[in-house]
């Protein structure tokens, strides 16, 4: 407990700090408005402050049973239930089986949702009858205090990226690697981390060599290269959405970018891309395992990210979204395959096009492109 001290400022909460944790967060005005939005979002607005008076007093009372993180995490499953039964056409797990769950693994997937990336993981695993991950999450979404408490209650740990100096980044760096690897080593538990800094805006799924550095960086200098990757038990995990939430905003903020070569957020906007993504529609969602990277077959960052990514590709599931936009494109005719009959491609072109009506003709062939993304020749690796 002494050595887990050492990372308390980045690591989830513990079990002895959940109730504190969540006697703040029942004083967050900002937390309980908001949660009045998502639970009665068709309610007329006079009604909102005697719901959010009754909502307080309902949350005292579920709270005060709640002792440990996983008391807390069973609170949240009938969300994602109703999340899954209302704002998807079905979760699909592929893959998981072939796993010896046993040892812990370190998830590396592509990243589309900030939430619900590590939250279909931790489903699927908890429909195993495991423990859900631990998940990386970075500070620039920690704007809010009360959103900090209810990721890191949410077994979540702190990735600094706000770090300025080179000095202070190579330091935290190192910290992080010490965290995973002591989770993974001394504490058994599965980790999730995204394959890049930020979600794939244009649905290219890379990865970026300089996570795999970040995780060799507690490696101690005796050790082979091979044999400490061998502990750190990667699988890489592959996540398709047939339609993405935030598809509009993703494409808005690639064309700002092109136009003026930068995009500025507003505040608290990812919180908002966060609720965006758990409540609009998905489609059809599969989640799809690979195998555990064997560490003697790679001796390099860029060789294991290389074969993430080869596993990312050959595992990332064939969407009706990915054909219908690469239709749109030109690139080829979308064929019927996977069991879909010619009744429902066409019910599903109507869905497809029914969208992108709602999208503006100048980021309409952004949209395109990132659905169709997944077709496209593979670039190469991203620079260290």
């Amino acid at each position: 407990m002494l050595f887990m001290d050492t990372f308390a400022h980045i690591r989830p909460y513990q079990d002895n700090e959940v109730q504190v944790v969540l006697q703040r967060l029942l004083k967050e005005p900002e937390l309980r408005d908001a949660l009045v939005r998502f639970r009665f979002a068709n309610c007329p607005k006079w009604l909102r402050r005697p719901l959010a008076w009754g909502l307080s007093f309902h949350l005292k009372r579920r709270v005060a049973g709640i002792r440990t993180v996983r008391d807390f995490q069973r609170q949240l499953e009938p969300f994602i239930q109703h999340m899954i039964e209302t704002s998807t056409a079905g979760l699909t797990v592929k893959g998981l089986e072939q796993l010896d769950l046993s040892q812990p693994c370190l998830f590396i997937s592509n990243h589309r949702d900030i939430a619900l990336d590590p939250a279909f993981v931790s489903w699927a695993l908890h429909l195993k009858g495991q423990d859900t991950v631990r998940i990386a999450i970075g500070d620039n979404l920690l704007t809010k205090s009360w959103v900090s408490d209810l990721m890191r209650l949410n077994k979540s740990f702190i990735v600094k990226r706000s770090a300025s100096s080179k000095k202070e980044k190579l330091q935290v760096s190192k910290e992080l690697s010490a965290y995973i690897y002591h989770s993974l080593v001394a504490e058994n538990a599965h980790i999730w981390i995204a394959q890049r800094e930020g979600r794939a805006k244009d649905g290219v799924d890379k990865t970026n060599p300089a996570i795999v550095s970040m995780l060799m960086l507690n490696k101690p200098k005796e050790q082979d290269f091979a044999a400490y990757l061998a502990q750190l038990r990667i699988v890489p995990v592959a996540i398709g959405y047939e339609y993405d939430p935030c598809d509009l905003a993703k494409a808005n903020e690639l064309h700002q970018q092109a136009l003026t070569g930068q995009y500025e957020k507003q505040d608290h906007e990812d919180v908002a891309s966060i609720s965006r993504g758990i409540t609009g529609y998905k489609g059809k969602v599969v989640l799809c395992f690979g195998q555990v990277i064997q560490g003697d077959a790679f001796a390099s960052a860029r060789q294991v990210a290389d074969e993430i990514d080869r596993q990312i590709h050959t595992l990332y599931p064939d969407m009706i979204t990915t054909r219908l936009a690469a239709e749109k494109l030109g690139m080829q005719p979308c064929a019927i395959d996977n069991g879909v009959s010619r009744n429902m491609l066409e019910q599903e072109r109507n869905r497809f096009e029914q969208r992108l009506n709602s999208v503006p003709d100048d980021v309409r062939q952004r949209v395109l492109a990132m659905y169709a993304a997944p077709l496209l020749p593979r670039s190469p690796s991203l620079p260290e």
